[in-house]
């Protein structure tokens, strides 16, 4: 029998028995599934736009982009992940069975130990980018267990979790990025600008908590679709997600980029044009805007990034 695929068995509070015939130690593939690399992508996004925006060439400095990357997305985006799954294994094993520690792929505590070393190691890392890199790591990492772990658990409220959860893949990565290239603090028309975006993607995040509002309301997670209707919520998630798009553009304006300021008005105009589709039918449009309209708001961030980029140019 392959490594790691021996039966497991479940008790009667739904929590895989990772004991008896169960293998010791965690299939590789299983670990990878944990860390969730397909949620890597939006921090990494974000990175990039901190690097872009400060104007700093690039060939110059492979090693601290490789190590922000690393950072942004396997460390401290993968820490979040497995620490999710960790303290979420009870209902899992309910719901969804077949998620890498339920099913016993990753046995034991091993969930617990993966969370724990790669924090370790994105601490690591962050030193060794600098003490501002270090200092937005930490911030992140404790928000990532804060979202998931007792007595916190920011994600049973949608005001604190999707606000930890917008500021983590959005905003923090923005400023590693930049903070990583500079070895400083970085300027503060970039950090303005990741604290805009990151405002809006709390609006990103509401439209997450669209696919599972009766479960959510059996289980005693106030996402803002439960707390205030599902119309409502999507009403508010458009205008979260619109609003710092405005400023930013009225940013690029006084900063004396037209051309920049034009992209991202016509990108945020693309938008509203999409949300009425949304606030009509949340629950089944949610997953069809997340494909366009945030397609479209992570695009006017590049474009903010390398407008700011230009700014820094002429006037660092």
């Amino acid at each position: 029998m392959p490594w790691g695929a021996m039966a497991s068995t479940t008790t009667t509070s739904g929590v895989v028995d990772t004991r008896g015939g169960q293998a010791a130690f965690p299939q590789p593939r299983a670990v990878l599934e944990l860390l969730k690399p397909v949620t890597w992508f939006a921090p990494m996004w974000a990175l990039a736009c901190g690097v872009v925006s400060t104007g700093l060439p690039v060939a110059d400095n492979v090693w601290s982009i490789v190590g922000a990357v690393l950072l942004a997305g396997p460390l401290v985006c993968g820490t979040s992940q497995a620490a999710n799954d960790w303290f979420d294994r009870h209902v899992d094993a309910i719901n969804e069975p077949a998620r890498p520690i339920p099913s016993g792929r990753v046995p034991g505590r091993w969930g617990l130990w993966i969370a724990l070393v790669w924090t370790v190691l994105s601490l690591a890392v962050g030193a060794a980018l600098g003490r501002w890199v270090l200092a937005a790591t930490l911030f992140g990492l404790v928000l990532a267990w804060a979202y998931s772990a007792p007595p916190l658990r920011l994600k049973l409220n949608g005001w604190w979790g999707n606000s930890a959860v917008g500021l983590c893949y959005e905003g923090l990565p923005w400023f590693t990025g930049a903070a990583a290239l500079s070895a400083t603090m970085p300027d503060a028309r970039i950090t303005t600008l990741a604290a805009l975006y990151s405002a809006g993607a709390f609006g990103i995040m509401v439209l997450n908590d669209f696919k599972a509002v009766e479960g959510d309301e059996v289980m005693g997670v106030r996402t803002l679709p439960v707390q205030l209707g599902t119309r409502n919520a999507a009403v508010l998630a458009c205008w979260v997600m619109a609003l710092p798009q405005v400023v930013v553009v009225a940013m690029l304006l006084k900063q004396g980029q037209p051309v920049h300021a034009a992209i991202v008005l016509g990108v945020l105009l693309a938008q509203v044009a999409l949300m009425p589709m949304l606030v009509r039918n949340p629950r089944r449009r949610a997953p069809l805007y997340n494909a366009t309209g945030t397609t479209l708001y992570v695009s006017g961030m590049m474009t903010s990034a390398f407008a700011m980029r230009a700014v820094l140019a002429v006037s660092p």
